[in-house]
């Protein structure tokens, strides 16, 4: 078969492989994975998770979705810390060392500085009966078959494994914490999923024009607050008060030409849309956002207790990242 006809069956079979090596991890769960978890959670320092090679590649993702989840971690590099790195850790920290073979050089010289320094130890490995597996106070279970490489020598499957034994972990902190969707928030303000769970309409809309008149307003003024206002719409409310009582959109007054023969003397209860859809202050963004895509709608007006206070427009919420 040409090679390059055979991209397709390999690309599948790596995909495959992977996903029974990372299946295949949920019957080393055990005993050793939840005495970890729990040694974390009653830990007064930090988690510190070290590796060389791809492994350390590994460590830097594990370390940025451990700080994302609620538990405070540092990456530190294995050759590095021999060098003057290990100065980082403390007593109460506790320490992930990841590695595939658990028995380079590097690990090695490591491990007993680690147990020197007294903090806890974690071993994530492929081979349990390793030096590192054999030293740690914890053993998290990454073992695989094989690699993804044809050769068996890429870091392929093992490296995936290993990340995917560290999400386990993540998460299973993240649950014992009671970590919820406001905390993640807070770690999260500046992107969108972090807004999605913190912006509110309140934070928004009012940067808007509110274009409102009376439900006697004549015609002229209907067009003249719906064009120097710029929101393709404004507010109907009641005479002398803030109460909302309807909308007036652009189409409105495109379908108000085919209805009537003569505008003159139409006013805004003749052409609203009495009752429309509102959303108060408090309520998150993302909501407005799901309302307008639910009705195909550009805007929605705002009220508070039933009384008008402005208009959140689509804009606002593609500016903010929510789409």
């Amino acid at each position: 078969m040409n090679l390059l006809n055979n991209i397709a069956l390999t690309a599948k079979k790596v995909l495959t492989d992977e996903a029974e090596a990372i299946a295949r991890l949920a019957d080393f769960i055990d005993e050793s994975f939840e005495d970890c978890v729990k040694a974390i959670l009653n830990i007064k320092g930090r988690v510190v998770v070290t590796g060389i090679g791809k492994s350390a590649n590994i460590a830097t993702k594990i370390v940025a979705t451990l700080n994302s989840t609620g538990t405070p971690a540092l990456f530190m590099h294995a050759a590095d810390a021999i060098h003057g790195d290990l100065g980082m850790i403390q007593p109460d920290d506790f320490v992930i060392c990841i590695s595939k073979s658990g028995n380079t050089p590097e690990i090695k010289v490591l491990v007993p500085l680690l147990k020197r320094k007294g903090a806890q130890l974690a071993a994530l490995v492929s081979s349990t009966d390793s030096y590192l597996a054999q030293s740690a106070d914890f053993v998290l279970n990454a073992s695989v078959e094989r690699e993804a490489c044809p050769h068996n020598l890429a870091p392929t499957t093992s490296t995936t494994a290993a990340l995917a034994l560290g999400d386990a972990l993540a998460v299973s902190l993240l649950e014992a914490r009671g970590f919820s969707s406001a905390d993640f928030a807070t770690l999260h303000p500046g992107g969108s999923l972090g807004k999605r769970l913190y912006l509110k309409v309140d934070d928004i809309f009012r940067q808007n024009m509110a274009p409102q008149v009376s439900e006697n307003a004549a015609l002229k003024d209907i067009i003249i607050e719906i064009s120097s206002k710029r929101l393709g719409a404004t507010a109907v409310v009641k005479d002398g008060t803030a109460e909302l009582v309807g909308i007036i959109t652009d189409g409105d007054l495109r379908r108000m030409l085919n209805k009537y023969d003569s505008i003159e003397g139409i006013r805004a209860s003749d052409i609203m849309t009495a009752s429309p859809l509102s959303i108060e202050p408090e309520t998150y963004a993302a909501e407005a956002l799901a309302i307008m895509q639910e009705k195909n709608i550009t805007q929605l007006i705002v009220t508070k207790a039933g009384k008008f206070e402005g208009f959140v427009h689509l804009h606002d919420l593609l500016k903010e990242g929510l789409i």
